[in-house]
């Protein structure tokens, strides 16, 4: 079984129209959305929910009042000012623990929290596992390890050989998590500088975890001077260059529909056809 995971060293390069297109173009594979954060490849998958299951993020705090002597310890132990008038702030609270451990009177008591969920879903394009994060929750790179987890167990149990996974983009805990145990990363980089610059970072990303990497140029035509840059970069590091693909208004106009870009008339569907032949050959499936 091989996983190709598509990334980017920042968001909206285009890394999901370009996922959601090889679920087109790919025979017998498992899709996992891991850019949990902000999940969107089911906007334009139009997943069928099969299963969900909640995630267990850190624990929260609570102050039991009636155990409270009011000592202000745990205020003033707290760092994130997360605590006042013997009351937490859960939107400030870092989950520390500090003051569970430290308060005298045991009156700090942990309260289970969800953090998410995730899902085994159907679609047109084979199955999928993805996953919704709270709003202010962490622990992102947890989930994102589960739905990897998850995706190659339902990819062994339906005997598929090929896991197609949408990264999150940068070079955080999530990203690590995404790229652990990948047999490919598909980096996804638009011509400008910003996008140049973070390439570089996600490079090093790469070769430190010792990550096979090949990379593809979105919309390569609005800067071809840049585009050379880009070409360079990969030349001088020995990266692969998979392909390149022009700037295209379907891309756009299929977002709208809820639809791959690939599945409408593009003079981009070459660009993605060719940049897929390339990922199968780096694969080898």
């Amino acid at each position: 079984m091989k996983e190709l995971t598509v990334i980017s060293g920042k968001g909206g390069t285009g890394k999901t129209s370009v996922t959601g297109s090889f679920a087109v173009l790919a025979e017998k594979h498992v899709l996992a959305d891991c850019d949990v954060d902000a999940a969107n490849l089911h906007l334009i998958l139009n997943p069928q929910v099969q299963h969900r299951e909640s995630f267990p993020g850190m624990p929260m705090v609570e102050i039991i009042t009636e155990k409270c002597t009011g000592c202000g310890l745990c205020e003033q132990l707290c760092r994130y000012g997360a605590i006042k008038d013997g009351a937490v702030d859960e939107m400030s609270c870092e989950r520390c623990l500090v003051c569970y451990h430290a308060c005298p009177e045991k009156a700090v008591q942990l309260v289970d929290n969800v953090a998410g969920e995730w899902f085994i879903s159907h679609t047109r394009y084979g199955p999928m596992v993805h996953a919704r994060l709270g709003i202010a929750q962490e622990n992102s790179g947890k989930l994102v390890t589960e739905v990897r987890r998850r995706a190659r167990t339902l990819a062994e149990e339906q005997g598929k050989n090929l896991i197609i996974t949408d990264g999150p983009p940068g070079i955080g805990c999530p990203v690590i998590s995404a790229l652990g145990g990948s047999d490919l990363a598909l980096v996804v980089v638009e011509p400008t500088l910003s996008s140049i610059h973070d390439l570089f970072r996600v490079l090093e990303l790469t070769e430190h975890f010792k990550v096979q990497t090949a990379v593809c140029i979105n919309k390569w035509d609005i800067n071809p001077d840049n585009t050379r840059e880009v070409e360079n970069i990969c030349h001088n590091k020995k990266v692969t260059l998979a392909g390149r693909l022009r700037y295209d208004p379907a891309v756009v106009a299929a977002a709208m529909e809820g639809k791959p870009v690939i599945r409408l008339p593009s003079t981009v569907a070459g660009d993605i056809v060719s940049l897929w032949d390339c990922v199968r050959q780096e694969l080898g499936v």
